[in-house]
């Protein structure tokens, strides 16, 4: 699906000999609830993808993702996050959460297998996926409050 982290990161990851041919196994859940300016919740069960392999690969070979679901991608440090759509199935929505816990930018219903860089344009803590076009139709923006365990453990 989509791979991120800084450039050198990507280049390892599209030189390796060890290319995703299917998609990963389930990985571990977090909560993640985003709260919008008018207070109100959106909750998510999303995976983790802790480790470089599980974020290269991602949401890749995926056929759905379920509206109440996604996959965070929690970065060792603050840095630009540039991803790809390659091997995606499905439109996503990718969410750039910034070091103060807010989204700092979203795109939106990226297109599936397109090898276009998705940007966050500047340094975040973590990339968020989730079902294309929803983030529209919840009215998820710019500025909303993001909180889950796994951004709590890198902001302590």
């Amino acid at each position: 699906m989509l791979a991120g982290g800084d450039v050198i990161g990507i280049a390892h990851a599209q030189e390796t000999d060890d290319t995703p041919t299917k998609a990963q196994p389930e990985l571990p859940r977090e909560t993640l609830t985003i709260i919008g300016r008018d207070g109100v919740k959106h909750v998510f069960s999303v995976e983790l993808a802790a480790k470089p392999r599980q974020q290269r690969v991602g949401e890749m070979f995926r056929t759905s993702v379920p509206a109440d679901r996604g996959m965070i991608f929690v970065w060792p440090y603050p840095q630009q996050s540039d991803m790809w759509m390659e091997n995606t199935l499905v439109p996503l929505d990718i969410v750039f959460i910034g070091t103060d816990g807010r989204i700092s930018s979203i795109s939106e219903n990226a297109v599936p297998q397109s090898l276009a860089r998705i940007s966050s344009h500047g340094p975040v803590r973590a990339t968020l996926e989730l079902q294309g076009g929803l983030t529209e139709k919840l009215g998820i923006r710019v500025g909303d409050k993001v909180e889950s365990n796994a951004l709590a453990a890198i902001a302590g």
